[in-house]
């Protein structure tokens, strides 16, 4: 059982890594808009994941329609997600956008799973939320620092809620393919369907501002690295790690994006991180550490007395 978590963990790890690439390869392609690039990654990236699940799913089409209840809350969370998030980043400027988004998600799925599953928070799982949550606003004021300006001008407030509206849907849809694993439901067929689902909703808004994919190679090959890696092989680990950690662990180790987006800009695309910054970073690491430890030292003395007098 904790191998099978641990495992779980690796592989949302993983995710949130490659997720973090997702800014700096939008900067190689600048003539795309926010919104086409969103739908080409979540939209053929969740339409790639039905594909390789199809027979699962064709076989699982039964239950699927049993829990059609929450396939749809997540396709339709799918379908918003890239939107609001990368709308997010567009208003109020990217660290903002991300901190906001990525930032709110761990709280906001407590809070589902606290009013529709009636599970009680740990006080760990909230110390290492708090922890992360300081740490990625350390990063957003330290890159507004470096900057000399506040990012997104009159329209921060407007990216601010469409961040938490990102924030809102990240963890809809964490929960609810979650939920459909529980039930049963292979996380492969899961997260197929759901993404699937969500992609072909996606599919309207990349034909409408998908064109400039076309105008040169660079912005195609943006546009298939988004696709493939980050959304395809990355929700595929989301998803192998969600049948194994509860949809809150999973969604306070994707804090690690932002830090992964932030080192990116730094090595890759020549922004410097002020001290602050690389503060948010280590606190960001220490919230990992903290949510993901198997076991405190004082529970292993406990259960090592308790086997001891069995």
């Amino acid at each position: 059982m904790m191998q099978g978590q641990a495992w779980g963990v690796v592989a949302i790890l993983f995710a949130a890594v490659v997720w973090g690439t997702t800014g700096t390869a939008a900067t190689f392609a600048p003539d795309v808009s926010a919104a086409a690039i969103g739908a080409a990654a979540m939209g053929v990236g969740g339409i790639a994941q039905a594909l390789v699940a199809a027979r699962g799913i064709a076989r699982s089409r039964t239950a699927l329609w049993d829990q059609r209840r929450l396939l749809v809350i997540g396709a339709l969370s799918v379908a918003i997600y890239p939107l609001t998030f990368y709308g997010a980043m567009r208003l109020a400027g990217v660290t903002v956008g991300t901190v906001i988004t990525i930032g709110s998600a761990p709280l906001l799925s407590a809070l589902i799973e606290y009013l529709l599953d009636r599970r009680n928070l740990t006080l760990r799982w909230s110390v290492g939320a708090l922890v992360g949550l300081v740490g990625m606003v350390l990063i957003c004021v330290a890159e507004n620092l470096s900057h000399g300006e506040v990012v997104g001008g009159d329209s921060v407030p407007l990216g601010v809620l469409l961040g938490l509206t990102g924030g809102l849907t990240y963890a809809l849809y964490s929960w609810s393919a979650r939920k459909m694993m529980l039930r049963g439901t292979r996380s492969s067929v899961a997260m197929g369907a759901t993404f699937g689902l969500g992609g072909l909703l996606l599919m309207p808004v990349l034909i409408a501002t998908g064109g400039p994919f076309l105008a040169s190679w660079t912005n195609a090959a943006v546009g298939i690295y988004m696709a493939a890696v980050p959304m395809f092989l990355g929700y595929l680990s989301f998803g192998f790690g969600l049948a194994r950690v509860e949809a809150s662990m999973a969604t306070v180790i994707t804090l690690l994006e932002p830090v992964v987006a932030a080192v990116l800009a730094v090595l890759i695309v020549g922004e410097r991180l002020p001290n602050l910054g690389w503060i948010g970073v280590v606190l960001v690491v220490g919230c990992l550490v903290i949510i993901t430890m198997p076991m405190s030292l004082g529970g292993r003395f406990r259960a090592k007395a308790q086997f001891e007098q069995s």
